[in-house]
């Protein structure tokens, strides 16, 4: 597969997620790098998929039950309903994986929501809105449905092709570009290769 200039996907994420986490600060680098790289962020839930209760959904539990990374993904719609994901979804990354923040916690939320710019009021009441969670509803139930996803990150091309994708370490600088471009060699140019799955070497004592 020839690698495009520019090169548009969806990805189904989960803020819980380290992998997702390494996967944005790659694109990050690319991007830097000069590529255009055009990603629709889909909502996964984790806590969903790890559910044992069948017939209970993260988007139809009560408000008052404490749900794993519901918020997140509250507040990241909460955020696209400003026009403002984009500058919101990379902090509340960050957030989670480089502060080790708790992003289940509204005043955790509420900060990254403030230094993004996002008018407050509205933020507060679109988080505690419950058609907020239709979203999640529809990109989760659509990911399973229709693409088979299970994990997070899941990249989905426009061509169908799609691929689960975890990077052992970040990855960054002028490497990015090259790790990138053979991804995308094997994960949209090679559908028939299902798994590539390395074995961790046990620990020398």
């Amino acid at each position: 597969m020839a690698v495009a200039d520019s090169i548009k996907f969806d990805v189904y994420f989960d803020y819980q997620c380290p992998f997702v986490f390494r996967f944005a600060g790659l694109l990050d680098s690319v991007r830097r790098s000069g590529r255009e790289v055009d990603v629709g962020w889909r909502y996964f839930s984790l806590t969903q998929v790890n559910s044992k209760n069948d017939g209970w959904t993260v988007w139809d539990a009560p408000a008052s039950e404490k749900v794993r990374g519901r918020l997140a993904f509250q507040a990241a719609e909460a955020a696209r309903r400003q026009g403002r994901f984009a500058a919101f979804h990379r902090p509340l990354l960050l957030a989670r994986h480089r502060d080790r923040l708790d992003v289940d916690e509204p005043s955790v939320v509420e900060e990254v929501a403030q230094a993004a710019g996002l008018d407050m009021g509205r933020f507060r009441e679109d988080v505690a809105d419950p058609s907020i969670l239709r979203a999640l509803a529809r990109d989760h139930t659509d990911g399973v449905t229709l693409h088979g996803v299970f994990g997070t990150p899941t990249l989905v091309f426009t061509d169908g092709a799609s691929a689960y994708v975890r990077l052992a370490d970040p990855v960054d600088g002028d490497g990015a570009a090259r790790v990138f471009d053979r991804l995308l060699t094997v994960a949209a140019g090679e559908p028939g290769i299902l798994e590539i799955k390395r074995p961790r070497r046990p620990a020398r004592e």
